[in-house]
């Protein structure tokens, strides 16, 4: 006579694991592709601007640039601070009045997408990685290295990645 073996009827911890994973996964495309910008008039870049109780802070904004191929004018980068353009994946701050300085928006440490501006420093939001608006150096790890330059070009009073 042979014997099946038992199956049993509770659930394994990979199967678990894989069901909480897939109803993360559902949720976190769902929150991705619902953050619509319902408030924006038509035609508005989108762009989230930080709590006024931080100062010196900029906006992240979508980047998708003018018909001249401008990424920004020179007014929309603040003194001291600066812009985070997610679609070029390009940061450009403005360290002191009329000095315009560009970076990779990539994270060095783990190829993540800086997310704001304070304080002097580009933030990232991974693993707390901070650059200097100044010329992209750490300034608090885990990044093992700055953020690389881009080169801009002032053309009048706009910002063109070039």
């Amino acid at each position: 006579m042979t014997q099946e073996p038992q199956r049993d009827t509770r659930a394994t911890r990979r199967g678990v694991l894989a069901g909480v994973g897939l109803v993360g996964l559902a949720g976190a495309v769902s929150a991705c592709s619902s953050g619509g910008s319902s408030s924006s008039p038509a035609g508005a870049a989108s762009a989230s601007t930080a709590p006024a109780s931080a100062p010196g802070s900029a906006s992240a904004a979508a980047g998708t640039g003018s018909a001249t191929g401008a990424l920004a004018t020179t007014s929309e980068i603040p003194v001291g601070s600066g812009k985070i353009f997610t679609v070029q994946k390009v940061v450009v701050t403005q360290p002191t009045s009329g000095d315009f300085k560009a970076f990779s928006a990539v994270c060095t440490h783990m190829g993540c997408i800086v997310s704001q501006i304070s304080n002097g420093t580009i933030d990232c939001p991974c693993h707390g990685s901070q650059y200097s608006i100044k010329d992209g150096a750490v300034v608090a790890g885990p990044a093992p290295s700055p953020l690389p330059a881009e080169p801009i070009k002032l053309s009048g009073t706009s910002i063109v990645l070039g």
